[in-house]
């Protein structure tokens, strides 16, 4: 009689624990979804040569942080020339890919993701590592932390 009422009481917990977390794990793999929809977006502007497009996934501020080879600079504008400067036509651009190894949660307002770039060029081929910090920032995801190598 009391296994049978320990079983009965497990039970609704464990359902009252999974009903409970339904909803945060849907809304984790939204907010994953949108990130990499924003990364996708990304790689088809820089794959029809525009670099514009492509910044649509930086947060369009003074403080997003760029950190690549010269060391750390701020800001949109700053790292908007720099890619116009480093990627002057779509030559130099060639093709980008990005695969993803990692996304991590770290708060409902903030992930980290890590991954590989690579550039498909005639010139020559580039790859190298990134680490991102995204921020949902007015209901949209934007990177406001850029570590690529």
């Amino acid at each position: 009689m009391k296994t049978s009422w320990l079983r009965t009481l497990s039970q609704k917990i464990f359902y009252l624990i999974l009903i409970t977390a339904l909803p945060f794990t849907a809304l984790a793999q939204r907010d994953e979804q949108a990130i990499q929809q924003v990364l996708e977006k990304q790689i088809k502007g820089w794959n029809s040569g525009n670099i514009e497009e492509y910044m649509k996934g930086y947060w369009q501020s003074d403080s997003l942080m760029f950190i690549g080879k010269n060391g750390p600079k701020w800001g949109y504008k700053t790292t908007l020339e720099n890619y116009k400067k480093g990627y002057p036509d779509t030559a130099a651009m060639g093709k980008l890919r990005f695969d993803l190894l990692q996304l991590k949660k770290l708060s409902p307002e903030y992930y980290y993701v890590t991954g590989k770039w690579a550039l498909k060029r005639s010139i020559g081929d580039l790859e190298g590592y990134f680490t991102l910090l995204f921020r949902k920032i007015k209901n949209g995801w934007v990177i406001v932390s850029d570590h690529s190598s």
